[in-house]
């Protein structure tokens, strides 16, 4: 299982609210990376495709890197790994 980071944009509300939004987040950005696995986007560009603030983009990424979905190159792409 992931772990999931609670996110510093969402002080005030309950954990399992922040962690089922984190949950949405990764499957809603881990099926778009697998509809089109040459995708690759900067994080400014995952922020505004996907309307995330600059924190809840950090934890995501995070968790996609960690986890081994994601990669960034060289020149700050994130791209999924293996593609």
């Amino acid at each position: 299982m992931t772990n999931i980071a609670v996110l510093p944009s969402c002080a005030g509300m309950p954990e399992s609210q922040t962690r089922h939004d984190m949950t949405e987040w990764l499957q809603l950005i881990r099926g778009e990376y697998r509809e089109m696995p040459g995708l690759q986007l900067t994080k400014p560009q995952i922020q505004r495709l996907w309307t995330l603030d600059a924190d809840t983009c950090d934890a995501v990424l995070d968790v996609l890197e960690t986890s081994h979905f994601l990669r960034q190159t060289q020149n700050g792409m994130y791209v999924m790994r293996g593609a």
